[in-house]
């Protein structure tokens, strides 16, 4: 059995959003993968699958970190799109300090290799 057919056993058991933690916790052995992560093997297999799929998918996304079965959202969950999100800012570039050599007269100052 894949991991997103366990997670969605599990949801579909319990008819509410749950954490990705609150999932591999109930999931427990029933989970394929051995991983000492199983928390980001269910968090990454879950946005890959919305990733790919989008609204063919069978989960959706309730809140950060949250999911719950397509199905059951229409219900009456709040949902939030993955395209409604905010974006994340770009990292910063960090400051170029200008470079300055170790000695004015053409001595270098350790933190060299010897040729």
């Amino acid at each position: 059995m894949s991991t997103l057919a366990v997670v969605e056993e599990i949801l579909r058991e319990t008819a509410v959003p749950m954490s990705v933690r609150e999932i591999v916790e109930r999931a427990g052995v029933r989970l394929p993968s051995k991983s000492k992560t199983p928390d980001t093997v269910v968090a990454r297999d879950l946005s890959m699958d919305l990733k790919k799929k989008g609204e063919g998918s069978l989960f959706v996304r309730t809140s950060p970190g949250r999911y719950t079965l397509r199905a059951l959202a229409s219900s009456g969950a709040t949902v939030t799109s993955m395209s409604t999100l905010p974006a994340r800012k770009p990292a910063a570039a960090a400051p170029s300090a200008p470079r300055t050599r170790a000695g004015t007269d053409g001595e270098q100052h350790g933190g060299g290799f010897a040729s």
